[in-house]
């Protein structure tokens, strides 16, 4: 499940509600937002969470919370019947629990509503004191934070094994990316989980995830790029990884259809299968010069039975007289390179900034 964060210290205007329906069209299923900011104000927040709500409803979005004690009171909202019921008019379906709501209440609201606990403090003591207080397990799940600061990310290592331990408990886990653009403040550094998605490509992390036994994905920054929302929509919809390259004037015209990876895969570089079964003419040497990570190569005449090899670098390698350097993919979707495995398709689109 795919997810985006829209926050609420501004009224929702056109361009927030433009965003949120174009997530919505990309199959982004899932929003988060929060009332914990202390310098917001009450009566502000729950208008804007009232109008977040109506939009979400509208576009079939499940719309999730974030939650404290103290934030709470200061909104006079509480955990009571009645307070699911003035939750449920906002169009809230599920809280994410944050400091001083004990166990003893997530058990109880958990017999009427979804619940996010927080997936990096849970222990075993909790998950027993939740079983003793007979929480429902079917309507809990465990989410990570996102981490503003530079370097207060999580450690990959840990990450995986804590999630691991989730998994065993039968949660399902969900992690935060960051976005490309507008980062929000006022750090503006991203809100990632993992250290290492910091400045990635925000649908390489996205991929990435899976490999951390993580089941729910969010972006933490309330925007991304229009190019990689919809390369979000590429790969989740149709299952092409979709590359911006600059692409040599001379390159081949069917560079930018549809190709694979092929089933066995390489080290260093990412190999198109269609390369040499759909290469008719003979090529000759030229622009032989060092092939830096991400470069898009073709080999030449001079390769013998590998003329028209067409191969996406994942890493720097040095010149060779029987390879053709004819492009080179952006440095934003570089990561993306790490994603192709056994039989990945693979579009690569010239950008407007094409190279002679």
């Amino acid at each position: 499940m795919l997810g985006f964060s829209v926050y609420l210290n501004k009224v929702l205007e056109k361009e927030e509600f433009n965003q949120i329906e174009k997530y919505a069209k990309a199959g982004f299923k899932g929003v988060f937002t929060s009332i914990n900011l202390p310098e917001d104000d009450p009566k502000n927040l729950l208008h804007n969470l009232a109008e977040l709500g109506q939009v979400c409803e509208a576009n079939n979005l499940h719309l999730t919370l974030d939650i404290s004690s103290e934030s709470m009171k200061r909104l006079n909202l509480s955990l009571d019947p009645e307070g699911f019921e003035s939750l449920t008019d906002l169009h809230v379906d599920m809280l994410r629990i944050d400091d001083g709501i004990t166990n003893q209440q997530i058990a109880e609201v958990s017999k009427k509503l979804k619940l996010a606990l927080n997936a990096s403090t849970i222990v075993e003591s909790d998950v027993d004191e939740l079983i003793q207080y007979g929480a429902d397990f079917d309507n809990l799940e465990a989410w990570h934070n996102y981490y503003p600061r530079v370097n207060t990310g999580l450690s990959n290592d840990w990450f995986y094994q804590k999630n691991q331990w989730l998994k065993q408990k039968g949660f399902t886990v969900m992690a935060f990316i960051p976005g490309d653009t507008n980062l929000r403040g006022p750090v503006h550094a991203g809100l990632p989980t993992l250290e290492d998605d910091r400045y990635n490509n925000p649908l390489s992390s996205a991929i990435n995830m899976s490999r951390f036994d993580v089941d729910k994905v969010f972006l933490g920054d309330p925007v991304i790029k229009d190019e990689t929302l919809h390369q979000f929509e590429e790969y989740y919809q149709n299952n092409v990884i979709l590359l911006h390259a600059n692409i040599l004037k001379n390159a081949p015209s069917y560079i930018t259809k549809v190709m694979h990876q092929r089933a066995d895969v390489a080290r260093d570089v990412v190999r198109l299968r269609e390369g040499r079964p759909w290469n008719t003419v003979m090529i000759p040497p030229k622009n032989t010069v060092k092939r830096e990570r991400g470069a898009i190569t073709l080999d030449n005449s001079i390769s013998g039975r590998y003329q028209g090899e067409l191969q996406l670098l994942k890493r720097d390698l040095p010149v060779d007289k029987t390879v053709n350097v004819i492009g080179q993919i952006s440095d934003d979707d570089i990561d993306l390179l790490d994603n192709c495995g056994a039989n990945q398709a693979i579009k690569i689109c010239e950008t407007e900034d094409g190279v002679s």
